[in-house]
């Protein structure tokens, strides 16, 4: 059998994730990345425009198309940010709040079969793992490998 490798394994296995959530939300007229948008906004207070990105690891041309959308399904409104007169707080409507609600039940639901396949040790060593995966990705600068273990 063909060594996998780190890159392959996690594509593939996000891939999947991500057509799973993709073919659910289109049940409903939305997108995954409308979803991981209502996750990530704060439903009391609002989300600064400029904090939205970052969180989500998205580029702000993606996130300006993600937001129209949003705008334009009545999940979200914005307001101008009381700190910032230069940024705009994006805020969940009612309909927003329901449907993040909803998303978060998906995410718990898929969360939970894992925990029931897969053992409580196991899915730390997993998360162990996938941290130390990003500690290599975020100490690597460029792809120079060089750097030993132990600095990292």
């Amino acid at each position: 059998m063909k060594k996998l490798t780190v890159e392959y394994a996690l594509r593939t296995t996000w891939l999947s994730i991500q057509k799973m959530y993709n073919d659910e939300a289109q049940k409903f007229g939305t997108t995954m990345s409308i979803g991981f948008a209502l996750l990530s906004l704060d439903p009391e207070t609002g989300t600064p425009s400029t904090a939205l990105g970052p969180k989500m690891g998205i580029e702000p041309t993606s996130l300006s198309r993600i937001l129209k959308s949003m705008e334009d399904s009545s999940l979200i409104y914005r307001t101008p940010n009381p700190e910032d007169g230069r940024g705009v707080l994006i805020h969940l409507t009612e309909y927003g709040k329901e449907r993040r609600d909803f998303t978060r039940q998906q995410v718990l639901d898929f969360n939970k079969a894992v925990a029931e396949k897969v053992s409580a040790e196991k899915l730390d060593d997993f998360f162990e793992i996938i941290s130390q995966i990003n500690q290599v990705v975020h100490h690597q600068k460029t792809l120079n490998y060089n750097v030993p273990i132990s600095e990292i």
